[in-house]
């Protein structure tokens, strides 16, 4: 069994910082790319960020010089640096994998249980 396990979330004042964390585990022989999407109630989820496995990044643009992702590949783990948040930043966050498993079983879309971001004064 594989899962992903999102932490971080939390309320914070606009203009601040928060910082997101996603552990894979399980049995996971590679993971291709990590991302983080985020969803507010009665819109569909939208990409934040990803990152490949050799480190090449993209952002929304609503996000980009604000949000930086980077991945420590040894920890299986995605992070999510958040600067500069705005009260629009609010959302569910969810982290999602495409992974290869043993038994080299590919798994593409693999979610969190997503992470609460609040952004409020």
């Amino acid at each position: 069994q594989v899962q992903l396990v999102e932490s971080g979330g939390g309320l914070v004042q606009p203009g601040g910082s928060l910082r997101l964390s996603c552990a894979a585990s399980g049995s996971i022989l590679y993971i291709n790319v990590m991302g983080w999407y985020r969803q507010v109630p009665g819109n569909q989820r939208e990409l934040v960020a990803r990152i490949t496995s050799s480190g090449s990044t993209n952002y929304a643009d609503s996000v980009e010089g604000r949000f930086t992702i980077s991945r420590d590949n040894a920890k299986n783990t995605v992070y999510l640096q958040m600067n500069s948040l705005k009260p629009e930043d609010t959302a569910v966050y969810y982290c999602n994998a495409d992974l290869v498993r043993l038994g080299l079983i590919r798994q593409r879309d693999l979610w969190g249980q997503g992470t609460q971001v609040t952004v409020s004064s």
